[in-house]
């Protein structure tokens, strides 16, 4: 295998054209022959650059409304040629192929014309054909063929070729070769996904999960393990569209807990703040700003908020900033930041800040993965939201107002609180949570029993993202001075419990929809 290969003819063909002239002039340089297709070639040409259209190249003209320009044996002949095959060299010669070195292409822009709306024609006609077959080719002869199909590689192939006299290395080729299939491999498993979904097929027989990696963790959960961070979704905000502002590098354990946080904090109209520890809120209020917001969140429990993560669903302004520097914090997560907040901030600069540019949508229809054992297993996001429509008194005494109001609030934190959950609320604010306990009633007893370190659950409501299989639960929670509960219902013990909340005195509703979160 000859380790390094002269570029000498190069075919450029992409919808992507960042960076495509300086990188065009840098070839030009070495005096590497240049073929092209449409605008591609129109935007070398006038800057000056010299250019073959593909068709005087193959001799055969553009058809289809260009569906057919490279799908052509002049063009694939020039790319699969294996230049040390004496065979191979003949056929070249008896047919007039002339070798390709280097293929530049990247493709359609498929998946951002399905995310833009567009109806389905639209979206077949950006499927791109010859594309893919090129950088398939020419990944395949990458022995004597160098493929490009990201304008961030072009510095590294310029620079390659600036290194050695015009050629590039087999290191740089295989290389390139391994991104090229991962990108057709991504590619067709989004056009994959998007049939399925147009022909209304949920769960397809076969499926592939598309991903670019962003960044390279220091290390997984522990430091024995390694970690990366892929994302797979280019139109939902959240950690994976952060730009990080200011801090140390993001761990494996930073991002999972900023993205509870932020996807909790989503789920409120009012602004709001959360604070997220070890994946489970620890803190949640609403109010009409971010500010005072914030002081109730923190009371819920100031102790587990050291070192943990807030997420805002506002743009992050200067008051709210002095704040969170008053408390030691991991991760600072926010849809937009003033400059003023920045300033702030930077007096704390080991804090990660990150801006999302949005907030995620909490009620979409995408799927969420989970690895098992040799497998995956995959479910629609929980994206379950009720109204007091859809509520039913089950009680002889019917909620207050504001029991209504902190209870549809508490509903939706322990949506994102680990099994089992309990949460208590007053004044749309958290002051009690129980997460992850194997008993419900250990749940409730903990909440309440950590709540009194700080604000204390009397006058509050309770949620339960399960129903309450014994009266027991219910009963743990009254005393801790709950006047009103909701949770989904339908235990086979549902008369015991409601007796038990007559008895004494509270309003119990119930959803009809569970929450586990596992």
């Amino acid at each position: 295998m000859s380790e390094e290969t002269q570029i000498t003819r190069a075919l450029i063909s992409v919808s992507d054209k960042e960076g495509l002239v300086e990188f065009a002039q840098g070839l030009a340089k070495h005096k590497v022959r240049i073929l092209s297709t449409g605008g591609s070639a129109k935007m070398l040409r006038d800057a000056g650059i010299a250019v073959t259209d593909v068709s005087d190249h193959t001799g055969f003209p553009e058809i289809m409304d260009g569906r057919v320009k490279t799908l052509h044996p002049t063009i694939h002949g020039g790319i699969l040629a294996v230049r040390e095959n004496q065979k191979h060299r003949v056929a070249m010669e008896s047919h007039g192929i002339a070798p390709i070195d280097l293929v530049v292409v990247n493709l359609y822009p498929f998946v951002e014309t399905v995310a833009s709306g567009a109806d389905y024609d639209t979206c077949i006609e950006n499927i791109d054909i010859g594309g893919p077959a090129m950088i398939r080719a020419a990944a395949k002869n990458h022995k004597d063929v160098t493929i490009v199909t990201d304008p961030a590689e072009y510095a590294s192939v310029l620079k390659d070729m600036d290194e050695n006299n015009g050629a590039t290395t087999i290191e740089l080729r295989s290389f390139l070769a391994r991104e090229a299939y991962a990108r057709t491999s991504s590619y067709d498993s989004a056009i994959t996904n998007w049939l399925a979904g147009e022909q209304g097929e949920a769960w397809p027989k076969r499926v592939t999960v598309p991903g670019r990696r962003q960044q390279i963790l220091r290390y997984g959960e522990n430091p024995h393990q390694e970690a990366a961070l892929y994302r797979t979704s280019p139109e939902r905000k959240g950690v994976t569209t952060a730009e990080q502002l200011q801090g140390k590098e993001l761990s494996f354990n930073n991002l999972n807990d900023a993205d509870a946080a932020f996807e909790l904090v989503s789920e409120f109209d009012k602004p709001a703040v959360v604070i997220v520890k070890h994946a489970n809120p620890c803190g949640v209020a609403q109010a009409n700003s971010l500010i005072d917001a914030w002081k109730p969140a923190l009371d819920c429990d100031p102790t587990s908020a050291f070192g943990g993560i807030v997420a805002v669903n506002r743009e992050l302004d200067a008051d709210l900033a002095k704040e969170l520097t008053e408390l030691f914090l991991e991760v600072v997560i926010a849809p937009a930041i003033t400059d003023d907040a920045k300033e702030v901030l930077a007096d704390k600069k080991n804090v990660r800040v990150l801006v999302t540019g949005g907030m995620p949508d909490p009620v979409d229809k995408s799927v969420t993965w989970r690895t098992l054992s040799g497998g995956l297993l995959a479910q629609s996001r929980d994206n379950g939201v009720i109204t007091r429509d859809d509520c039913k008194v089950v009680t002889k005494r019917e909620p207050t107002e504001k029991e209504w109001e902190d209870m549809l609030f508490a509903w939706k934190v322990a949506k994102h609180v680990k099994s089992n959950a309990i949460v208590y609320t007053r004044d749309q604010s958290t002051v009690g949570i129980g997460a992850g306990q194997m008993s419900r009633i250990d749940s409730s007893k903990i909440a309440a029993s950590k709540s009194a370190e700080h604000k204390g659950t009397e006058n509050s409501v309770v949620a339960s993202d399960a129903f309450f299989p014994f009266a027991d639960g219910l009963i743990a929670a009254v005393a801790a001075g709950a006047t009103a509960a909701i949770h989904p219902g339908g235990s086979m013990r549902d008369e015991e419990v409601i007796k038990a909340a007559d008895e004494a005195g509270i309003a119990m509703v119930y959803t009809g929809m569970r929450h586990f979160k596992h």
